[in-house]
């Protein structure tokens, strides 16, 4: 917002140096750490340094050359508009801003741009966000949901920080879990099909298949003759493989639909299994792997390799002793597949379980051990899971599963009746749309404003609270914004920004620091991959809000005020719903 007044003071420092024979460093500038007014920092100790290695300063120790430097310039800048007075402290020039003028500046901002306040100017670097990887043949329960929400709003995030983005999904769609349901469906559901709750109907045939197997182990003969079949690749079993998966991938996308997930790419181990086994052969050719077939399996001892003595990477099994593939085969075709796809991929970010952490380590020092240098460019974002009230127990195999529908429309209707609760008028369509949106962002925000490596116990009570720090509070924030704005007749921002030249509230400089920081926000939560930021300053700004909207008339104050002050509204406004659509969650109008 100031880099106008931040170039001009940089060109009258290298001016001042230059006249001085001063070898200055390059200029670094950071923000000061809000303390009631805003500026921006540079230190002169790099300078200083330069200045004692040419011999210069009568051996004068750095800190303190640091300092007379910057008291010599300080005193060569004179007055800057906008700058309101500028400091030599510690060797480093502190530079304030006028608090009217940043105010305005800040407000501005916001309002010109908009839907893309906080946007980052493009990066011209691409990026993949894989995430969500459920089985195929197999309910969508809850404990899909925090890969998800985690990764989608990841993907928004780097998206919206200015890279070019790519969404990857990778189910897990063959495999010994889906010969079995397949020799379940042939056996004892041939000829059925799904109807409406596809991934119901799947998780039913899959624990049909368990129930059965685990009453008469000698069936496992059949399931055995059938997985033969199929890595013959049989055209009638193939044909059936085929067809029942897209069954799963229709219900998926039902549940992508209901979260507002899109996907770009689509990568299914399928694919990967016979790449990946010629990587593995390949390894063992070169003496990275260990072939102990047929007593042992494939292995690369990567501690021996490296020549650690103590243990870190481990053993990494990447064939079985019978020749089938495992995950760790296929995911080292992966790698190589989506650098092949995009080869100006400058990183791909996997969002799986943090018990997958060794796994991935151990998949990426491989191919690195093995000359591939895209291994480098690979980085697991680990989470934690999502336990339910009464730590109810999610399995598959027993068909125990809360299903994600199930939870969503649980979401949707406790949603709807605190909202009924707050606006009895709201009813019909209107009713439903509010009710969704607090109940999608219900579901979310939990999820997202919590560390990605901590356990997220859901609570209903907490995660529709409309006072604490939960989605419904940070959409009721926004939807307070409407309601003064509707009140004031305020549909549209004019283009003209009121003065700030009034004395500010401390409320008001709360919430205009914190809109400030949200771009700043949005690329540290890019470079970190943690929703967790964004979550946290949406709160942090319906907070202040709500400070400002107890201590600081808006349309009664008088004019100049009130306009300055229907001005921050907006720019509130434009924020939140920014931060909120970055979580993957709706700002409602009306609540």
């Amino acid at each position: 917002m100031f880099q106008k007044e931040q170039q001009l003071i940089e060109e009258k420092i290298k001016e001042f140096c230059k006249a001085n024979d001063i070898a200055l460093a390059g200029l670094k500038w950071q923000s000061i750490p809000f303390a009631g007014e805003w500026g921006f920092s540079t230190s002169f100790f790099q300078t200083a340094a330069n200045e004692a290695k040419l011999g210069r300063g009568n051996k004068v120790p750095v800190p303190q050359k640091a300092q007379e430097i910057a008291e010599q310039v300080k005193a060569q800048l004179g007055s800057v508009e906008g700058i309101s007075h500028i400091e030599a402290v510690k060797g480093y020039l502190n530079v304030y801003f006028k608090t009217s003028d940043y105010a305005g500046r800040v407000v501005e901002e916001a309002l010109a741009n908009g839907e893309n306040f906080g946007r980052g100017a493009a990066k011209n670097e691409r990026l993949m966000v894989e995430f969500s990887q459920p089985n195929t043949h197999k309910a969508f329960h809850v404990g899909h949901l925090r890969s998800a929400i985690l990764g989608d709003s990841l993907a928004r995030i780097v998206d919206f920080a200015g890279y070019d983005l790519v969404r990857a999904n990778y189910p897990g769609d063959m495999g010994l879990h889906v010969i079995r349901w397949l020799w379940a469906y042939l056996k004892y559901h041939n000829g059925e099909e799904p109807e409406t709750d596809i991934t119901h109907w799947m998780g039913m045939v899959y624990a049909d298949a368990t129930k059965k197997l685990e009453e008469d182990p000698t069936l496992e003969t059949e399931v055995r003759a059938l997985y033969a079949r199929w890595d013959k690749r049989d055209p009638e079993i193939e044909a059936l493989w085929k067809k029942t998966r897209q069954w799963s991938l229709d219900g998926f996308n039902q549940m992508y639909n209901l979260l507002d997930i899109k996907f770009d790419k689509y990568y299914f181990n399928s694919e990967e299994e016979r790449p990946g086994k010629e990587i593995v052969a390949d390894l063992v050719k070169r003496k990275i792997a260990i072939d102990e077939r047929p007593e042992g399996p494939v292995i690369v001892k990567l501690d021996e390799l490296l020549g650690n003595d103590k243990e870190k990477y481990r053993v990494l099994v990447v064939l079985r002793s019978d020749g089938t593939a495992l995950y760790a085969t296929e995911d080292l075709s992966l790698v190589l597949h989506k650098f092949r796809d995009y080869p100006d991929l400058a990183r791909s970010v996997y969002v799986v379980d943090v018990r997958q952490s060794l796994h991935f380590t151990q998949v990426f020092k491989t191919l690195e051990l093995a000359g591939y240098e895209q291994a480098k460019k690979c980085a697991h974002v680990a989470y934690e899971l999502v336990t339910l009230p009464g730590n109810v127990v999610m399995s598959s195999r027993e068909g125990t599963v809360v299903l994600l529908e199930n939870l969503i429309r649980e979401a949707v209707e406790r949603a709807k009746e605190e909202t009924r609760k707050k606006n009895p008028n709201l009813g019909g369509e209107q009713l439903d749309t509010v009710a969704k949106a607090i109940g999608m962002g219900a579901l979310k925000y939990p999820i997202l404003a919590r560390e990605n490596a901590k356990i997220v116990t859901f609570d209903w009570q907490a995660a529709l609270d409309f006072n604490g720090q939960a989605a419904p509070y940070i959409q009721y924030a926004h939807v307070r914004c409407n309601s003064i704005l509707r009140k004031a007749n305020v549909k549209t921002w004019d283009e003209t920004i009121a003065g700030y030249s009034y004395e500010l509230d401390a409320s008001e400089i709360e919430l205009i620091e914190l809109i400030s920081r949200f771009p700043s926000e949005v690329q540290r939560a890019a470079e970190e991959y943690k929703p967790l930021v964004i979550a946290t300053i949406a709160y942090d700004i319906a907070k202040a809000f709500a400070s400002f909207y107890d201590k600081c008339p808006v349309i009664q104050a008088d004019a100049n005020i009130r306009d300055a002050r229907l001005q921050l509204v907006m720019a509130a406004r434009q924020t939140m719903a920014n931060a909120l659509n970055l979580l993957g969650i709706q700002a409602p109008d009306v609540m």
